[in-house]
């Protein structure tokens, strides 16, 4: 098993520091999503999920943000914090769950479920946001749809994370088809298959899962329930379901525990397309600015502050 030195690229310590060089001259901050490779995690002042970097992202003092992670979150940075510029390193991380919803489309959807609240997964466009009633995160989907008075919720796009909290509520689900391709891609069978190879182990997956998958497992978790739920559990070896960036926090707070990937196929292409090279890019030259014109930023900015606001 490599340790967090071997994954390192050689130059490391040189191009962190100036990294930390740059981040004073600039009075920056550098927020990193948990799917990030290992060396932008240790360079990170804050790592999180989702929930935790836009709660960061609208407290911080900073006068720059960068963000490593995709575009949807250096927009929803953006959204929060109108104010500061916001940098996307890697200019290119997209999303194709993000993709998979319109605002065009949602305007539609809503004229047809005229009567039922709009929740909107924040893996999603600004322009999305913007038609929501309120945002939500893997972290907090269930406790934001129980929080609305309607007793339909049209809730997009991820049809996986639809379907898990339609099990937790009485609401009645009107599922968007977005999904996940990473966490999408895995089956029941091999599932099944990795915990019979570590039949010792528990299996914790994220509920952008297939409901069958999600079924087999001991917890359904947000990347940040995920750690704390390993930090708390006394077992010692774990199969974690979801994108393999989040190993290297696990593996970094818990020395004496295993971990095992659910399939080495749970790589998000576009989040490991940050590097050292490109955040000391764009601290140096200020690229790549995210911007959100009005009036989407309003707009959406309603919806991610009503889910702040919800806890």
């Amino acid at each position: 098993m490599n340790t967090m030195s071997e994954m390192r690229p050689s130059n490391f310590e040189n191009v962190l520091a100036r990294i930390e060089k740059l981040k004073k001259l600039r009075q920056a901050v550098i927020l990193v999503h948990n799917y990030q490779n290992g060396e932008i995690q240790d360079a990170a002042d804050y790592t999180g999920d989702s929930l935790e970097l836009s709660r960061m992202a609208g407290a911080t003092d900073a006068r720059v943000i960068v963000f490593c992670g995709v575009r949807f979150m250096a927009e929803s940075a953006k959204i929060l914090s109108p104010s500061k510029t916001v940098l996307l390193p890697a200019e290119h991380a997209g999303c194709s769950m993000a993709d998979m919803i319109t605002a065009e489309a949602l305007r539609a959807a809503r004229q047809q479920h005229s009567g039922a609240g709009v929740v909107t997964y924040v893996n999603s466009p600004a322009e999305a946001k913007a038609e929501s009633d309120i945002c939500c995160t893997s972290a907090n989907a269930a406790a934001i749809v129980n929080s609305l008075p309607q007793e339909e919720i049209l809730f997009g796009p991820d049809r996986n994370l639809a379907s898990w909290v339609a099990g937790r509520s009485d609401k009645k689900i009107i599922p968007w088809s977005g999904f996940c391709a990473v966490h999408d891609s895995i089956t029941q069978d091999e599932t099944e298959q990795v915990q019979k190879r570590h039949s010792q182990a528990l299996l914790i997956v994220h509920p952008e899962c297939r409901p069958e998958v999600c079924q087999c497992a001991q917890a359904v978790l947000s990347t940040s329930g995920m750690l704390s739920y390993v930090r708390e559990s006394k077992s010692r070896e774990f199969i974690i379901g979801t994108e393999i960036g989040l190993l290297h926090q696990l593996k970094r707070e818990n020395p004496g525990k295993v971990f095992y990937p659910l399939s080495p196929r749970m790589v998000c292409q576009d989040m490991k397309l940050t590097t050292l090279d490109l955040l000391a890019e764009a601290l140096e030259n200020l690229q790549y600015p995210i911007d959100v014109p009005e009036p989407i930023l309003s707009r959406a900015a309603r919806s991610l502050e009503a889910m702040l606001r919800s806890g």
